[in-house]
Order: C-alpha cells, then structure tokens, then sequence
C-alpha cells in the first residue's frame, strides 16, 4: 500500500502528480530548492522540504537530499516526474534500500532503455525495425567516418546517455564529421556525464511518433494510440497531437502491436514511451524508449478518458492494470507548450507574471503551476503551462486551440504564444502536411519575409 508520496520535481508536473494523488485520498510531499519556496507546489502539497539552493545539482538532483526529506516526512513512496532523476536507474535502487517505493519502470528497465545505443540493440532482438546505424559506442573518428561512409550520408551523432535533444548532431559529408563529433561529444559530457554516442542513418522528412505503453507487475502490457510529435526546434519538441494526421488505421495497428510485442519481451512495467521515426514510405523505425511520464501525457489522457498518473500510482502499489484488453480512442486533441520565451529568437524570458489569464471551457485542460506575481526563475525549464484543447475532429480541436490561446493574457514576460498561433494557422498545419523539418522550414521563411 502507498500512503504518502514525495515528489521529487517541480512546476506543473509537481503539481499534476500532487493533484492525482489527492484524489486518490493519498498525502504529498513537495521539495523545493531555494527559489522554488513560493512555488504552486509547495502550496499545495499536504507537506513541503527545502532541498537546497537553486542550482539543480544540489537540489532537485541531490539524492540524499531527496531520501532524507522522504524519511523526515514518513513518505513511503517517491513519484520522479520527469526529467532530473526520472531515468537515473540508481534512484530507484537507492530507494528500494531505504524501503520506499519508487514510482517508475525498475532499475534494470531504466538502465537498459537508458543506454540508447543497448535499447536499439534490444528491440532489434524484439523484432522491432532500427534506423541503420552502429552496433556500438562511436570513439574515433575514423571509426565515425566508416560507419558513415556505410551507412550514407547524412547521418546523425546521438548521446548513447541522451534525452531531451541535446548532445545530437547531424552530420551532412565527411567533411564536417571532425567537428560535430566533438561537439556532440562535448555536448553529451556537460549535459548527462557521458560523452558516448551512437550514430544512426538520419531520414530527412519524417514524422516523429511515439507510443504510449503501460504495464504492470502481473505481465499485463497495453500499448496505446500514437502521438505525433514532429513540430519541433533543435529536437524539442513545441506542440504535439493525437491521433496523427498522417498515421493511417493499418499502420496504426502495425505500430501499436509491434511496440506491445518488444514492450512484453522485456517485461515493461509502469509508463513508458516508444518514440520512432516514420519516413514517407510509412516505414517505421525505433529510435528509443523513455522510461517515464512524458510532458505530452495528457493527450493521451483526453482521447482515452484515462488518468496514467494514476495507473502508474496504482502499478507502483502492486495492483493489476485497469484496461489489461486496452481502451478505445475518441476525438482528437492537441498541446500547445507554453514557454517563458522570447517567440522567435527563443531567449528564456525569466521574471514576474504581473497579470495572468488562463483559458478554459469544454474541452480544454491547463497544465500549470503560474499564477499571477510569481517569479519565475531562470534556474531551470522554461516551460509554464499546457495547454491541451481535444474536440470530436482534428479541425475542431484546432479551431478550439485558436480560441484557448487568443483568450490567454500573460503580462510581465514573453512567451511562444505568438508561435503557436502562427503554427496553428499555417495552412500545411491544418493539411496534416508537416514533418519533423516544418518548424525549422516554417522560421526560415519568417525570417526572410521580415527582412523584406
């Protein structure tokens, strides 16, 4: 039995977890660094924790400190969120040493899907199709410049430790494969300690698409409906929707049994997240899996009327999935991430929120932790909210999104909601007719009419 969960994370996804636990008539625990006191979430917590100061390193990833507050606080169990120590597999160890239950796929499971380059290799096993690449850690860089010639041109250096976009570069001739491979290199050490990578085949124009997968500590894994997640910025992504417009129902299918059949091989347990690559053919490839709660859940949740927080609450606690034969989807729902952010030139815009106006309605949820005369501080993520619209048709929930965000006045600082609007009126948007290189295509030719 789970009585008491501490949360170790912050912003919207503290106060998500918190907000799920209540209802679930469990106690919670917020920590929070030094700057974080007069966050959402540790107002609305049963209990709060200073961990430490600001810098990440000595707060929100600062192990001991986390355990010690658990204990202090008579948590019995420790939901990660996302990001800091969600995909650290000796969180979960240390955890199960101090005898609280860790909320999240085991060790074993996050430190395997957490090598990218072994996760690969492993579905590959499963029967999953890979993107062409190495089998191995890519060193040298004559070693690089083989597999490459190999493989062909363009290919991509990945973090084998990697997540979040960073530490990845894309390679376009032998000629520039020195230089990114040191910065990719340099990159993955300061992001993530680890200066290993992997490099895969890159498929220009594709669709990037993940499945959402459950699983419990009985053998029961379900795979659910794909989310489409192609419109992003240097491999961030910045709006996400379900179904996909370009995912057929025979593909769908493909996909979502060729996911629960690797995620059954390996025992998957808790949430998880199979992200691929789809080219223009409708070929799918994995490219690898996150063992935790994603930031776009919650479209998810809204095509599927299911609450994964609480499944994955529930799995933590021992109990069987509640959907073992899978659930239906309905509609069609998209989110927008909110970033404290210049809307073009994407500077952090760090600050006070003066004023604040949230949408709401039929059909819209609002991931938060804002509320007007916060500071919000530059230590950390930029984003401040979700936005998440869903209506029985993709050009309903568009229109619906149009609204949300037209009706959302934040005053003290920038935000990307003038992108999203732009995003969302583009006419290859509303088409369906975009890929992972929209964004990047959509702010070149901005740029070009504003020097005009």
């Amino acid at each position: 039995m789970i009585s008491k969960i501490l949360v170790a994370n912050r912003g919207e996804i503290a106060l998500r977890i918190i907000r799920t636990a209540r209802e679930m008539g469990l106690r919670t625990v917020a920590v929070y660094s030094v700057v974080d006191k007069n966050s959402l979430h540790t107002m609305l917590a049963h209990e709060s924790v200073c961990i430490g100061p600001a810098k990440a390193s000595e707060s929100y990833l600062n192990i001991p400190n986390i355990i010690s507050a658990a204990q202090i606080t008579k948590a019995d169990a420790i939901h990660p969120g996302y990001g800091f120590l969600a995909e650290n597999p000796r969180f979960p160890e240390i955890c199960d040493s101090e005898d609280i239950t860790f909320i999240g796929p085991p060790a074993p499971l996050i430190s395997l899907m957490g090598d990218k380059n072994a996760a690969r290799l492993e579905m590959k096993k499963a029967k999953l199709p890979v993107i062409p690449g190495s089998n191995d850690v890519v060193v040298e860089l004559s070693e690089a410049k083989s597999i490459a010639k190999k493989i062909g041109y363009p290919v991509i250096l990945k973090a084998v430790s990697g997540g979040g976009g960073r530490g990845m570069r894309i390679v376009r001739s032998p000629n520039h494969m020195d230089e990114q491979l040191s910065i990719a290199q340099y990159e993955a050490k300061a992001a993530f300690g680890d200066p290993s990578l992997y490099m895969e085949k890159y498929i220009a124009n594709a669709h990037h698409i993940e499945i959402q997968v459950v699983g419990d500590t009985k053998g029961h894994v379900i795979a659910l409906g794909e989310r489409e997640c192609s419109v992003q910025r240097k491999h961030q992504k910045v709006l996400e929707e379900t179904p996909s417009p370009f995912i057929d129902e025979k593909l769908r299918k493909k996909i979502i049994k060729a996911t629960q059949d690797a995620a059954v091989s390996i025992g998957y347990q808790s949430l998880g997240t199979f992200e691929f690559l789809v080219d223009n053919e409708k070929r799918f490839y994995f490219m690898e899996a996150n063992t935790r709660v994603q930031v776009e859940h919650p479209i998810t949740e809204m095509v599927y009327g299911v609450d994964l927080i609480k499944e994955q609450i529930k799995i933590a606690a021992g109990e069987k999935l509640s959907f073992p034969h899978g659930l239906q989807m309905s509609g069609h729902s998209i989110e927008c991430r909110i970033n404290a952010e210049d809307p073009y030139t994407f500077i952090p815009s760090a600050g006070k929120i003066e004023f604040l106006v949230l949408p709401g309605g039929q059909g819209i949820r609002v991931d938060s932790a804002a509320y007007r005369g916060w500071t919000i501080p530059p230590d950390y993520d930029s984003l401040l909210a979700k936005v998440v619209a869903k209506a029985p048709t993709r050009r309903e929930a568009i229109r619906k999104m149009q609204t949300a965000l037209e009706m959302t006045t934040i005053v003290g600082i920038k935000t990307n909601i003038p992108l999203h609007l732009n995003i969302l009126s583009n006419s290859d948007f509303k088409k369906g007719n975009y890929s992972i290189q929209f964004l990047e295509n959509f702010l070149t030719k901005k740029a070009a009419r504003s020097k005009k």
